[in-house]
């Protein structure tokens, strides 16, 4: 995680990214400035969070989604030549226009028009 971070720092320098950290340290801002006061993520918290594997992420993103705490977008599939993207049995009509929305910017970037 730490050089997935330096590449992202090298690469996008104006990102705001910080690296491993438990999920309700991200989330909850007092928490976070009290254990990590050195985070880029103070001031705003974190809005996107990375999980290990599918089983971390798909759990996660559904308790999230189901406790209302924030809008979910997802699951969103990376590294496929082609755009590839998945809809949830039973989505809301946001869900599907958020969803679309990804697939055409993502189609866009990979013919190469932006």
């Amino acid at each position: 995680m730490s050089k997935a971070v330096q590449i992202l720092k090298q690469r996008y320098p104006g990102l705001i990214v910080d690296g491993e950290m438990q999920a309700n340290f991200a989330l909850h801002r007092d928490l976070l400035r009290d254990n990590y006061p050195f985070s880029e993520l103070v001031n705003g918290g974190a809005n996107t969070l990375i999980f290990p594997n599918l089983a971390a992420g798909n759990i996660a993103y559904k308790l999230i989604q189901e406790l209302g705490l924030a809008d979910t977008i997802g699951p969103i599939l990376l590294g496929l030549k082609r755009p590839v993207h998945i809809l949830q049995l039973g989505s809301s009509v946001r869900e599907i226009v958020n969803m679309v929305n990804i697939a055409v910017v993502d189609a866009q970037v990979k013919s190469g028009r932006k």
